[in-house]
């Protein structure tokens, strides 16, 4: 198998160099499964709750080798994907819509719990009450794929260092499962039955909370900020979340943090992991910085390798700290410099995070739907040199809009908000920046042009949640982009 020019190889019983797995169905993975039952789940009753794609995975794994499987899901099916429905009962799964009922849980053996359904409802208390076992689908996971794992945690950014490290590592010659929170659960991983070098996995919080023995080789956390208030008690039960990553870890595993990040900056585990730190400037104790226009980055004691970063697309000091994340991976593993070097212009961005969609009559438009808090917002607009018209508005998620606030102070020429939360976001601005409301994204776009001049960014930065006017943040950025493609045709 073709490797990477000083590589050192971890598994030898890969297939096709350069590959990325990707699962889509059930017939692509029930051979594997059906070969070797795991007596684990054999005849035992587990109970799968939440219907998304995380149970679907799950329940198609557990059906396979042979559990006795109901999936819970608490909406009603009328509002369920029919496809899904369907898949799941035909594997001779039960499915239980339109509520979790107790007789359910407390019979069930195991409960798989998806990252969507909240880890507090009184239901699952009962069932730990009783003793049941109730973990997560990452947790499930973890406990049964072979190949090592590089997980990836963080408020914001974690997709888009997934799917950097991912490329870079496929670019290198490597066989890549890539998954987690980005898309393709690690499920599927297990039920697929490959067996590639690594596992890059993007993490998130909920997926976080349900985990007990989950242990990657490589730990990435990018930044912690106020996020997802709405469901924890406070920010230091989402910040000990966060931390989670780690706690498994042990001496010859590895934990790279962002330097930058006040709450990050005195992260000093005792289990013996080794820490690897970056940050935009040079300190002691820091693995990786910038200097020069180059990214200077080590793993031990010796001289840093240098990294030219002229070629590389993505906008924004935080783009910067997130490369300096995929250099330390790769490092870790044995990627050679020159490999790395060669490739950081071929990394791209993600649809809807700072994603260039046009110009019309001198005005540039940016997507940056996937800021759904405000610290995305923030560095999204801390990107830009130039006058901005922002858009933002969307579900409040509870946190405070002040930092946005100062953020946009510089150079926002004025914001348009939209959404549940417009009322928060204009009492916020108030005295500090100009601001009119929208009663929908065709109306907001429309107030930005009106108010950009010649050589403006109109920016698409909501820090909010998508889901009082819209199906998700995809849907959200692809009403804004199909917006200016129309003003672009006259």
């Amino acid at each position: 198998m073709a490797r990477a020019q000083g590589h050192r190889p971890v598994l030898d019983h890969c297939h096709h160099p350069g590959t990325v797995f990707l699962y889509h169905t059930q017939t692509e993975v029930a051979g594997p499964m059906a070969q070797h039952r795991h007596p684990q789940f054999y005849g035992r009753k587990i109970v799968v709750a939440g219907l998304g794609i995380s149970g679907l995975w799950t329940a198609r794994y557990l059906a396979a080798h042979g559990a006795d499987v109901t999936v819970s899901e608490k909406r009603p099916e009328m509002d369920l994907d029919p496809g899904m429905c369907r898949e799941i009962r035909a594997l001779g799964v039960v499915l239980e819509a339109g509520g979790h009922t107790m007789k359910t849980f407390m019979e069930a053996d195991m409960i798989i719990v998806s990252p969507g359904v909240p880890t507090d409802i009184p239901i699952l208390h009962a069932a730990r009450e009783k003793g049941i076992q109730v973990i997560g689908e990452l947790e499930l996971a973890g406990r049964l794929v072979q190949a090592p794992v590089i997980a990836i945690t963080g408020t914001n950014g974690k997709s888009t260092v997934t799917a950097a490290l991912s490329r870079m590592l496929e670019l290198a010659g490597l066989n890549v499962f890539v998954g987690g929170n980005i898309g393709t659960p690690l499920m599927a991983l297990a039920a697929g039955g490959e067996k590639p070098d690594y596992a890059v996995v993007e993490v998130s919080s909920f997926q976080l909370d349900t985990t007990v023995t989950f242990c990657p080789r490589i730990s990435v956390i990018l930044n912690i900020t106020p996020d997802h208030l709405d469901r924890y008690r406070g920010y230091d039960d989402y910040v000990r979340s966060k931390l989670k990553i780690f706690s498994n870890q042990k001496s010859g595993h590895h934990l790279v943090l962002n330097d930058d990040d006040q709450r990050l900056a005195g992260i000093n585990p005792s289990s013996g992991v080794s820490v690897l730190r970056y940050g935009t400037a040079q300190k002691p104790g820091r693995h990786a910085y910038v200097k020069n226009g180059e990214i200077l980055a080590r793993t031990d004691d010796r001289q840093p390798d240098r990294f030219p970063v002229a070629s590389y697309k993505l906008p924004g000091k935080h783009n910067r700290q997130n490369l300096m994340a995929v250099i330390l991976a790769c490092r870790l593993i044995g990627i050679d410099p020159a490999v790395i070097r060669r490739h950081i212009g071929n990394l791209r961005g993600l649809p809807h995070r700072l994603e260039y969609v046009g110009e019309v009559e001198g005005v540039t438009y940016y997507d940056d739907s996937k800021a759904t808090n405000v610290d995305a917002a923030v560095r999204a607009v801390e990107s830009f040199d130039r006058p901005l018209i922002l858009i933002a508005g969307g579900r409040h998620k509870g946190a405070d809009y002040s930092p946005l606030v100062r953020a946009c102070k510089k150079q926002v020429r004025k914001a348009v908000f939209l959404g549940e939360a417009k009322d928060l976001l204009c009492a916020a601005f108030d005295g500090c920046i100009a601001f009119s409301t929208a009663r929908d994204m065709a109306e907001a776009v429309a107030l930005a042009r009106q108010s950009a001049q010649r050589g403006d960014t109109v920016l698409l930065s909501p820090a909010c949640a998508s889901f009082d006017m819209f199906s998700d943040y995809r849907d959200r950025g692809r009403v804004f982009k199909s917006i200016v493609a129309g003003l672009s045709r006259g």
